[in-house]
């Protein structure tokens, strides 16, 4: 198995065809198709349905797509870390869900930039559950996110809690049957605490997963939401936003996740946790 054939497959799957994958990759069609069969054989399992309408992953394919996204980021990591210049003692991959980047994930970045710039870094967005399998496969070694679960190997550190404020660009909007209400998805607690307050209230038009995007939303097009009280504090001070002071507000844990066998030398990273946990 070759890690060209796996960055081929995940090149179909991404483009949806083998014509467009080809392309991609400046390779002739047969040379994908030969790329294709030669991982088949390997496994002995077919692991794409082609159709004119485009190429199909099987069940056998969604399978080897988790592994070959792994596999191949990992190669990307090697390679990269095999190549850092004299004078870097390690890499540090950092994933972060892109709500806390603003505040926590920068603020935990810029500080090993400052304090140790013999640290190379590297940052990347997700979810929960990429930064899960992240951790498990050694893409990361560490994960800032909203949900404290941990595997074997892996440590968990509470950072102060994120607080969910009602705002607004027009301070006179309802608390309930907003025509402008956004609803932002902060976690299965968060929804369930949600709908509890809000029982009588009706369904938002306009949903987001990310309250980086639905307060850009907001701002260009006007609004409401619950966003992180750290996210809209500069907003709310020169008056873009308003806070609606009767709304009830939301809390969501926040949480810091280390790969224990990756970062057991790191002797300069337990003072960095503990900053960010001053406040707890």
């Amino acid at each position: 198995m070759s890690l060209v054939a796996l960055q081929t497959l995940l090149t179909i799957v991404r483009t949806g065809s083998l014509v467009r994958a080809s392309e991609e990759l400046n390779v002739t069609q047969s040379t994908v198709t030969a790329r294709l069969k030669a991982l088949e054989d390997d496994l002995g399992q077919t692991l794409l349905v082609r159709r004119k309408s485009g190429a199909t992953l099987t069940a056998s394919g969604l399978k080897l797509v988790r592994y070959a996204e792994v596999m191949t980021e990992l190669w990307r990591q090697a390679r990269q870390e095999t190549a850092l210049p004299e004078g870097t003692d390690a890499l540090c991959n950092v994933g972060c869900h892109v709500d806390l980047w603003p505040g926590l994930g920068r603020r935990f970045f810029d500080s090993i930039r400052a304090n140790h710039p013999s640290i190379a870094l590297s940052a990347w967005p997700g979810s929960h559950a990429e930064m899960e399998q992240w951790l498990d496969a050694g893409v990361v070694e560490v994960a800032l996110t909203f949900q404290p679960a941990t595997r074997e190997n892996q440590t968990l550190y509470r950072l102060p809690e994120e607080t969910l404020v009602l705002v607004s660009t027009d301070p006179a909007s309802p608390l309930r049957f907003d025509p402008h209400y956004i609803y932002v998805d902060g976690g299965a607690e968060f929804g369930r605490r949600h709908a509890e307050a809000y029982a009588d209230a009706g369904t938002a038009d306009i949903s987001y997963g990310s309250a980086v995007w639905a307060l850009q939303h907001i701002l260009d097009h006007g609004g409401t939401a619950y966003l992180p009280e750290s996210m809209v504090t500069g907003q709310i001070a020169d008056g873009t936003l308003f806070r609606l002071a009767k709304a009830p507000e939301f809390t969501r844990p926040v949480c810091l996740i280390t790969n224990d066998t990756a970062t057991a030398t790191w002797d300069w990273l337990p003072p960095l946790i503990a900053d960010l946990m001053e406040d707890v």
